[in-house]
């Protein structure tokens, strides 16, 4: 019996050579393992994984390029078809894999962040990680070809550790990477296909700057997977497009200031000769005092877009780098996508603070935005409502005192050229007043009509509030504002505005567009409208006390309102907040004076801020649509959740099964959820913050637009006892846990960790038995047993490890297969740049942008795409 719990003891130690490398930290003192340069391998003769590490590294310096180069360990022909790193970005700022025939070295590690660089002949880039990003899968049948009769014969392992402040404890490091293996040929071939620019120059303070890079595509046919965008601190989205008769198809698009993994590619894109690939790099020059450009240190610029695809096997060429600048007639038709920012979550952001270097000296913010404590995303409720709504173009929303929602809406009247002549009277006065219910009470939960009043009252309905019990309306035919009773008796309480007749004194409207209520005092602010551009204050009783334009904190910058289309009154703060719609803009006042207080204005706005809502949660949260610009600007029609205080966006939503058309009006619920009435449409959204983030389907994955960022996030939370928890629609989670959340899953946990005690006595109970039972077993079989183990795994693994020596790559730089690319020599002769980084083909992120997140290892990040069948 001991012999046999020796020899199995040995055996896990043969099989699993990497686990003593397991742990929450690979960076752990004293947790580095072996000092050997040999990779580790384990499996069979056919299928095995190698593990390359750093021998215990300890970086002399910051912005320390390290590489170690490991012998491809066969002389057959190998496939990778698996990636995983182990690095924490807290230790390694950037970790690449090279493969090339003739290292720098072959003994040891070496500085190659200077003039030895990688490769003394021409590395192609296999691998890249860096901020957390999670691993890389292959689809299947889908492998990069190594070793044999290619001419990758050494792995190159490249670390660059930015900050050594991670290494005051004198801990030693040993990240890197286990590749998984195979020697049965796969059908199709992986490489990548690198898109830079060399020359861009972004000015000081200019707010974009664009890079192109394109090239046409000569070759036979690829098939993007995944692709990957690389800039430094001032880029803002990374776009590459394959462009084939004049229609450009998107490969993919992200932010660069996210974790620079390799995300799936855009479905069914294929490039054939004939095409040619496009990218864009947008930058942004504001807080700096002097120009950037292109380089290899953490004050030059980079502009990288990455594409790994697969070929088939007959016609694969393992590497292409495109260093040619696009013209300017083929960018002309870029879509314009590509030039609007991607929001990177504000708890995402860093302080900006890396090797002693701080970008407050540019004049930027010391300390990056404050992290939100927000753990969802708002994601659209399909079945909402359960039953059918008709309605007509839904201009206003509002939430009454019982928590119902209340859609004004424009029934059989439309607002078009015929509506009003040019001195803004209403001309289809003979239609008569809109005979439907144009106010609709709805439950939340269902969507149910619970009151319907309205009727034969309005023209032109426009904008609605409640002041809990009552609503408040405008009508844009009529220039009036109204209290309409919330009782459904069709009560006018009150109105001022002389009907149909536009003016812009304290008695006249023109087209007044929305109402927002003081719940301390009663009272009214009303925003006038689409011909005044004011604000307009009113007490609960209709007597006017002011008014106020738009705010500004420069007078000779200061822009009147164009539109103020949206109110919402702030309880919290005692302020008021105005949605201009034409300016792309927000302004918010205090209440009691119209004293200006801030603006928020976002790229992402396009133009075009149509309404605004406001919750007070985590110290405040305001919600906002935008719209179709007038002025050619074009972006995604979509809401948005803003920090109050930061004015940073947190959260972007948009519906599911079709796109928002015109999106008016919008209001929040105490629960988080969000209500959308779109004009374009006639319908209303219901959003909710119910699941965590957007799912990520995997069996062929499909992963969703990473607004984010759930692909490294999702894996933080490993809870021991797995409880499925489900929430009826009734009180779903939004935002942080209510206590009655709370109590239910604390209770569901405490369930379930005492059925798991009750099933560890019952096992206790069952242990003698066992052990009993086995001791009766015959000691010779046990002895024989023992022997066939020891056997078996002791002539397991026989890998060879004797390098090939094969020619160089040969080829093209300019859109053609490359294996002679050394960046290093080019940028070391190009403009007086640095070299530093460059032999590395610098896919580092900035230096000075390292994300505050504390990950656990992240899921592995697959794809699907799938080989094409295999033509004869």
């Amino acid at each position: 019996m001991t012999l046999a719990v020796v020899c199995v003891t040995h055996g896990q130690g043969l099989t699993d050579p990497l686990q003593r490398f397991k742990r929450s930290d690979p960076n752990e003192p004293g947790s580095c393992g072996s000092r050997s340069r040999q990779p580790l391998f384990r499996g069979n003769s056919n299928n095995f994984t190698i593990d390359l590490r750093m021998p215990r590294i300890v970086p002399p310096h910051s912005d320390s390029y390290l590489c170690m180069a490991f012998p491809v360990p066969t002389k057959q022909d190998l496939y990778i078809v698996d990636f995983t790193p182990y690095a924490s970005m807290d230790t390694v700022h950037h970790m690449l894999l090279f493969g090339c025939q003739t290292p720098v070295s072959t003994t040891g590690y070496w500085d190659c962040g200077g003039a030895q660089g990688t490769c003394e002949d021409a590395g192609s880039i296999m691998y890249a990680w860096a901020r957390n990003a999670p691993a890389t899968k292959l689809p299947k049948d889908v492998g990069f070809r190594v070793g044999g009769h290619t001419r990758v014969s050494y792995f190159v392992l490249q670390m660059h550790y930015g900050d050594v402040t991670a290494f005051r404890d004198q801990h030693k490091d040993c990240s890197g990477l286990s590749l998984t293996l195979t020697t049965k040929p796969q059908p199709f071939i992986a490489g990548i296909y690198l898109l830079m620019t060399v020359d861009t120059v972004i000015p000081p303070g200019n707010k974009v700057t664009n890079a192109d890079s394109a090239c046409d595509y000569t070759s036979p046919p690829m098939y993007p997977f995944a692709f990957r965008t690389h800039t430094h601190r001032l880029g803002k989205v990374v776009s590459g497009y394959r462009v084939r008769d004049g229609k450009w198809t998107l490969i993919g698009r992200q932010s660069p200031q996210l974790p620079q993994a390799f995300y799936s590619a855009n479905k069914g894109v294929d490039i054939q000769n004939g095409d040619t690939i496009a990218a864009r790099c947008v930058f942004t020059g504001e807080g700096k005092s002097s120009e950037t450009r292109i380089g290899g240190t953490s004050d030059d610029e980079m502009c990288n877009f990455y594409i790994m695809y697969y070929m088939d096997r007959t016609d694969a060429i393992p590497f292409f780098t495109c260093m040619k600048t696009g013209s300017n007639e083929l960018f002309q038709e870029i879509p314009s996508e590509a030039n609007i920012p991607i929001t990177v979550p504000s708890n995402l952001m860093h302080s900006m603070m890396h090797m002693g270097h701080s970008d407050h000296q540019d004049g930027a913010p010391e300390d990056a935005a404050r992290s939100l404590d927000r753990d969802y995303h708002l994601e659209q409720v399909i079945n909402w409502p359960q039953g059918l709504l008709l309605t007509g173009q839904v201009t206003g929303l509002a939430i009454d005192s019982n928590s119902n929602l209340v859609i004004f809406h424009r029934g059989d009247h439309y607002w078009d050229n015929k509506s009003f002549d040019l001195e803004d009277r209403y001309q289809q006065k003979i239609l008569g007043p809109i005979q439907q219910s144009t106010i609709l009470v709805l439950d939340t939960v269902k969507g149910d009509i619970l009151k319907a009043s309205g009727r034969s009252m309005f023209y032109l309905p426009h904008g609605m509030t409640t002041d809990g019990d009552d609503y408040w309306v405008t009508d844009v035919a009529l220039h009036q504002v109204f209290k309409v009773s919330g009782d459904g008796k069709d009560q006018i309480l009150l109105s001022l505005g002389e009907a149909f007749v536009p003016g812009s004194d304290h008695d006249h409207f023109c087209k007044p567009t929305d109402v927002a209520v003081d719940t301390q005092n009663g009272n009214i602010f009303i925003s006038d409208g689409y011909c005044n551009a004011r604000i307009l204050k009113f007490s609960a009783d209709g007597t006017y006390l002011s008014q106020w334009g738009a705010g500004y904190s420069d007078r000779r910058r200061r822009v009147p309102f164009r539109i103020p289309h949206s109110l919402v009154f702030l309880p919290d703060r005692r302020e008021v907040c105005v949605a201009d719609r034409e300016n792309g803009r927000i302004q918010c006042f205090i209440a009691e004076t119209g004293e200006f207080v801030k603006e928020i204005k976002k790229e992402e706005f396009s133009g075009e801020v149509f309404a605004i809502a406001y919750s007070p949660v985590e110290d405040g949260l305001i919600y906002a649509v935008n719209g179709k610009s007038s002025f050619g600007l074009s972006a995604p029609l979509q809401g948005f959740v803003i920090n109050y205080s930061t004015k940073d966006i947190i959260d972007t939503f948009q519906p599911d099964n079709k796109d928002f058309i015109m999106p008016h009006d919008l209001v929040v619920t105490k629960d988080g959820s969000v209500f959308v009435g779109d004009v374009g449409t006639k319908a209303v959204y219901k959003f909710t913050s119910e699941k965590a983030h957007r799912s990520v389907k995997k069996a062929g994955i499909e992963v969703q637009e990473l607004e984010e960022v759930e692909a490294f996030v999702q894996a933080k939370l490993k809870p021991e006892a797995k409880v499925r928890i489900e929430f009826k629609p009734e009180s779903p989670i939004v935002g942080s846990k209510t206590p009655a959340v709370v109590h239910q899953t604390q209770k569901m946990v405490l369930d379930t960790e005492q059925k798991e005690e009750v099933k560890l006595d019952k096992d206790q109970s069952v242990f003698p038995v066992v052990m009993t039972t086995l001791l009766l077993v015959p000691l010779l079989l046990v002895v024989i047993i023992a022997s066939v183990i020891c056997y078996r795994k002791r002539n397991q693994f026989e890998v060879k490890s004797e390098p090939t020596s094969v020619g160089g790559i040969l080829g093209k730089l300019r859109g053609k297969a490359v294996g002679s690319l050394n960046l290093g020599n080019f940028f070391a002769t190009h403009k007086g740049y640095s070299r530093q980084g460059f032999d590395q083909l610098s896919t580092e992120g900035s230096d000075q942008e390292r994300i505050d997140e504390d990950t656990s290892d992240s899921e592995n990040e697959e794809y699907s795409a799938l080989p094409p069948p295999r033509t004869s």
